[in-house]
């Protein structure tokens, strides 16, 4: 565990809300991106790894086990139309925290940006490298 890491210690932003936990993660929402981000929310190792990359055995399996709790509760919460799941890696990969974290975000039909998943911002022509 760092002592600094927001993510090892999801306690430490009040706003961060822990909603499921087993041995070797957390499942957690922050209120203040509910409001685009309806349903979202994070999977954390407890132990402090940068990136997926890193995860063990066991941490892959908790992941998937949260995955599949977190989905279920959003299921019934929200009715989304779809899923758009994910991990930045590294800061030129977008990810700001350095502690491997998963993204689940619902989607739905009426987002203006319906149907664009994770993919969709990097594979534009103006992304294309020099």
């Amino acid at each position: 565990m760092n002592t600094d890491c927001v993510l090892c210690n999801p306690n430490q932003d009040p706003e961060q809300q822990i909603i499921l936990e087993n041995d070797h993660c957390f499942y957690i929402q922050k209120p203040s991106e509910q409001e685009v981000l309806v349903g979202s929310g994070l999977i954390i190792p407890k132990n402090h790894v940068e990136t997926p990359f890193d995860l063990s055995p066991q941490e892959w399996a908790a992941t998937k086990e949260l995955m599949d709790k977190a989905k279920t509760i959003m299921d019934e919460a929200y009715s989304p139309d779809g899923y758009s799941l994910g991990w930045n890696v590294n800061p030129i990969g977008g990810q700001h925290i350095p502690h491997a974290h998963f993204h689940i975000i619902p989607r739905f039909e009426d987002e203006p940006y319906a149907g664009r998943g994770i993919r969709y911002w990097i594979k534009q022509k103006e992304n294309k490298r020099p």
